[in-house]
């Protein structure tokens, strides 16, 4: 095991919306940022190759790991080509756009890879504000996992949330004043249809995000 470094972050990093924000924010944050992505049997691969490329123009270490038995576990429609997306939030349960241990699975092997690299500080860019319905972005399940996790290991992680309590709309605005408005506009992945930039328009998480951008675009105008 390495000495832990309290000037380095590892980034649980998708392409998209929140993870990029995410790791411009820990690059203003930190000294070194590593930047994770994971394969899960998700339909659009692109994103990952998006990822990739925007790893790099960053500046960061990419990391990329094949956890596809997470989309294996049970049937969600971002890994099942032949389930038809909830278009809207059921009422008593999960859209099925969630992937059951999807978070749990990322943090907890995001902690190992971070102990491996004498990190301490994970960054994920979760959000209760925007989570729709998704019970692993939840504030109380991060902080019990960061528990979990620094008794499982004898570590002191720090599981960092920057998107925690702000919504969409905030989100634009925290990327605008990281000075990346125009990359994570054109340059990240958000779309469940696999479009990149402003995406299908149609989708979840399309709209949340369309809406939130046009809500801080008409509040800065007005400025």
């Amino acid at each position: 095991m390495n000495k832990m470094n309290n000037d380095e972050a590892l980034v649980v990093f998708s392409g998209g919306q929140d993870s990029s924000t995410c790791l411009f924010w820990a690059k203003k944050k930190f000294s070194k940022v590593h930047a994770l992505t994971f394969i899960y049997g998700q339909k659009h691969s692109l994103e990952v190759e998006m990822a990739g490329k925007l790893a790099e123009k960053a500046g960061v270490d990419f990391h990329l790991m094949d956890v596809s038995f997470i989309g294996q576990l049970g049937r969600n429609s971002l890994t099942d080509p032949s389930m038809a997306m909830d278009q809207e939030k059921p009422e008593d349960s999960c859209p099925n756009t969630f992937v059951p241990g999807r978070n749990l699975f990322f943090l907890s092997i995001a902690a190992v890879m971070a102990r491996e690299h004498g990190i301490n500080h994970i960054v994920t860019g979760v959000s209760q504000t925007d989570f729709s319905g998704y019970p692993d972005c939840r504030d109380a399940f991060i902080k019990s996992l960061n528990v979990t996790l620094n008794l499982a290991m004898d570590e002191q992680f720090v599981i960092h949330t920057p998107l925690m309590w702000i919504d969409k709309a905030q989100t634009w605005a925290l990327a605008d004043e990281l000075g990346v408005l125009d990359i994570i506009r054109n340059e990240t992945l958000t779309c469940y249809n696999g479009v990149p930039g402003d995406g299908c328009g149609h989708c979840p998480a399309c709209r949340l995000r369309r809406a939130g951008l046009e809500k801080y675009l008409a509040s800065r105008s007005e400025k």
